[in-house]
């Protein structure tokens, strides 16, 4: 639980960070933060010892092109959130975030071919409600929203298939960032506009950190994945979202109109009934399982301190 907060909590703290750099262009953070994680991920690396996976990786050209994809994907992902915090979008950043999982659904059935149960039809149908209410009281769509958890959801799609692990999936996404980004950044220097020291040794230590900001929230969450119930940890996930829209209310002053709130509170009921189902199905499962499992049964009933030790453990 102290890993899976830890996570989600970084996560949603990160529009304070990127706020620090908001007079940078996008790029030049982007390409920092891809630049400086690369040499992050090798720190873990050699920490955990984690290198054998390197050389199989190599020898197969498809799982490269995945890996490459996820890498492209992420980038896009990233790029357009630190935009969206610089440009006074905290909100509409959530909002993408609260979707997420409900298109995450959408693509394991236009992809995958999965099948869903009738609660997750209604969750979907709710959250495409509260897409088209915002749209048409705007009179835009909402694209950031659109596009951070349309890119995010593909990101996760993909990662399905590359079959890396957290630690390894970060390095090797990196590694494919790395040279284009750096190559970036030797451009802006080239032309005399890299704003790498350009506010002193502060902003240069915030760009430099940033692999580890990328890095941290990951590491974590993939500690506690291991270790807490999917339904939990699917639970959790609405933390970050959560996290940013309260940042976007009361630390950036972001205008909530009562038509936003209409959206919100309907992906809020569409997550509800998403939960809801989740953890039902959860418990039936269990229940299904402990059904099916044969029981072991002592000669004799114990009675007594030991026996409700033991009985605690069992439980």
């Amino acid at each position: 639980m102290v890993f899976g907060l830890a996570a989600f909590g970084m996560w949603g703290l990160l529009p304070l960070y990127w706020r620090l750099l908001e007079d940078l262009g996008a790029l030049e953070v982007l390409s920092h933060r891809m630049v400086w994680s690369l040499p992050t991920a090798l720190v873990i690396l050699l920490l955990v010892r984690s290198w054998s996976w390197i050389g199989p990786l190599l020898r197969r050209p498809k799982q490269l092109a995945m890996v490459a994809l996820s890498a492209t994907l992420i980038s896009v992902n990233w790029g357009l959130f630190i935009w969206a915090i610089a440009n006074d979008r905290v909100l509409e950043s959530s909002l993408g975030y609260f979707i997420n999982p409900l298109l995450s659904i959408a693509a394991g059935v236009l992809v995958l071919g999965e099948r869903l149960r009738v609660l997750q039809w209604v969750a979907v149908g709710i959250g495409l409600t509260s897409v088209l209410v915002m749209s048409v009281a705007y009179g835009q769509v909402p694209w950031i929203a659109l596009a951070l958890s349309t890119s995010f959801a593909a990101y996760g799609l993909v990662k399905k298939q590359t079959g890396l692990d957290g630690v390894q999936g970060f390095s090797a996404d990196t590694a494919f960032q790395f040279l284009p980004a750096l190559g970036y950044l030797v451009y802006l220097t080239a032309r005399g506009d890299s704003s790498f020291t350009a506010e002193g040794p502060g902003q240069a230590l915030l760009l430099v950190a940033s692999g580890v900001a990328t890095a941290l929230p990951l590491i974590f969450f993939g500690a506690a994945a291991v270790r807490l119930p999917l339904s939990t940890i699917g639970m959790m996930q609405y933390i970050a979202p959560t996290m940013m829209f309260l940042l976007g209310l009361t630390v950036f002053h972001e205008e909530m109109p009562p038509e936003r709130w209409a959206g919100f509170l309907l992906i809020w009921a569409a997550l509800c009934v998403l939960t809801f189902d989740a953890l039902r199905t959860a418990r039936r499962t269990r229940r299904t399982v402990l059904a099916h499992t044969p029981h072991t049964t002592a000669a004799a009933p114990e009675s007594g301190p030991q026996a409700r030790t033991e009985a605690g453990r069992a439980g």
